[in-house]
């Protein structure tokens, strides 16, 4: 049993931020009175599904365009910023670890979901690139804007806060201990952006006619949180750790099926049993083939899912670039190709983006516009063409291990509104490449974690 308010020490190399000591003194105090009784995570054998709809962030706050355009895209430069921050990272540098994790949680799309005893509804950030599920609970000292009133532990008869010595208590980045009671913390810069107690809760999934209730999930239950929760009451990890909701619910497969961020109708996830692309309706008379490629697992960022990329193909040709440009650094688990929900448009290695942006300069017969340099996209033509000159767009080809994904024209290219220009959805990167949600929208994609495959089929996301 550890002493009342003793933390645990830091990891060898790593230092505790003055913050650290602040959360001690001013978060700890306030546990006693919230914690509860402490219980251990209950083990659940076989796997269970249901369905849910997910919801683009921004929809229906009454964005333009322009401005739904905007804001995605500057998340997901901030977003691919803190990814590749992460395999930087010296060894057992768990602090910096879950500053970074948690600004990489901004996410797009959101799920609801029911919290505790009787069930309270909230809607989290889904999460491809995190693990830890989290909630603002009262009382709370510091908390960020939500839609819903926080989370109040003592209305719930199924709240149990965990011990020090839970499994899930060792598997967060930094744990500290108060009455032997686990107590999470995430950082964002030199501010909290979410820490309290680890606790395991009923929580209920799903849509009316596949809703499920699960006993003893573990979750943190946020008193102190800074930064924004994107419309959102929480985050929702869907990454391959042990403390994500697929490793917790025993049910080692989901995939859903996205609509464009620009569209009214709403997006759908696929949890386990129902996880499945067989009867995917592709809305076309030829058969349209399921492919599937398998994961690759980085040491260095365990929780996110890594594919083997090995080529890119514009107009039919197969660019020259080094597969080891789309390859993991095995000396320190830098570069890579990631496929994440929660950044919009792919940012692919350098070196290959200078090849993608030369073939489309080269094929399309269009003036190249200027951009300013702060600007993401920077692979832009003057449109709309000149009156009675047609345009042939070249077809873009995603070459994986034994997949090829064939993207839409709607999936990479994109009418900028603030300049009218057509534009590549696409962007550079310094390190590693990150294959967003904007590519791979009106895709039945499944994450199948049994047998590390990712299949995916075309498929018309908005009447799935």
């Amino acid at each position: 049993m550890v002493a009342s308010g003793v933390l645990r020490s830091p990891p060898p190399g790593s230092k505790m931020p003055r913050l650290v000591a602040a959360l001690a003194v001013v978060l700890l105090p306030l546990l006693s009175a919230a914690v509860g009784s402490a219980a251990a995570a209950l083990p659940r054998g076989g796997g269970l599904g249901f369905e849910a709809t997910l919801r683009h962030v921004d929809a229906g706050a009454g964005y333009t365009e322009e401005q739904l355009l905007s804001r995605a895209i500057r998340r997901s430069r901030d977003r691919v910023e803190a990814l590749q921050s992460l395999a930087t990272l010296a060894p057992g540098d768990a602090i910096t670890a879950a500053r970074i994790l948690v600004r990489a949680s901004d996410g797009e799309y959101l799920m609801d979901m029911g919290i505790g005893t009787p069930p309270r509804y909230y809607s989290a950030i889904l999460d491809t690139g995190s693990d830890l599920i989290w909630t603002q609970c009262a009382p709370c000292l510091l908390c960020v804007d939500q839609p819903t009133p926080y989370f109040d532990p003592a209305t719930s008869a199924t709240y149990r806060a965990l011990s020090c010595s839970s499994p899930m208590c060792d598997a967060l980045y930094y744990p500290l201990c108060f009455q032997n009671v686990c107590v999470y913390q995430y950082f964002y810069g030199d501010s909290a952006s979410t820490a309290g107690v680890l606790a395991n809760e009923t929580f209920t999934f799903g849509t009316n006619a596949t809703r499920v209730t699960v006993p003893s999930v573990s979750f943190g239950c946020g008193n102190l949180n800074a930064g924004s929760l994107a419309n959102g009451s929480g985050m929702v990890g869907f990454g391959r750790g042990s403390l994500s909701l697929v490793s917790q619910l025993g049910s080692p497969r989901f995939s859903y099926c996205l609509t464009s961020f620009l569209s009214p109708v709403p997006s759908r996830l696929y949890f386990g049993a129902y996880a499945t692309l067989n009867s995917t309706n592709t809305s076309t008379t030829d058969p349209v083939r399921m492919q599937s490629t398998p994961f690759v697992v980085n040491p260095a960022l365990p929780t996110m899912y890594f594919l083997n990329m090995t080529g890119i193909s514009v107009g039919g040709y197969r660019l020259p670039i080094d597969p080891a440009v789309f390859a993991i650094n095995d000396t320190d688990g830098t570069g890579g190709t990631i496929i994440d929900s929660g950044t919009t448009i792919t940012y692919l290695a350098e070196p290959a983006y200078q090849a993608v942006r030369e073939a489309f300069v080269s094929q399309i017969k269009l003036p190249l516009l200027n951009v300013t340099d702060t600007s993401v996209l920077d692979t832009c033509f003057k449109w709309p063409p000149p009156p009675r000159q047609s345009v042939i767009l070249p077809v873009v080809v995603l070459h994986f291990d034994g997949a090829d994904m064939e993207l839409p024209l709607q999936n990479y290219m994109l009418v900028d509104p603030s300049t009218s220009g057509l534009c590549l959805a696409m962007a550079t990167s310094s390190d590693g490449s990150i294959i967003g949600n904007f590519q791979h929208q009106n895709f039945h994609v499944l994450y199948d974690l049994e047998n590390s495959l990712l299949s995916f089929v075309p498929a018309p996301c908005n009447l799935i």
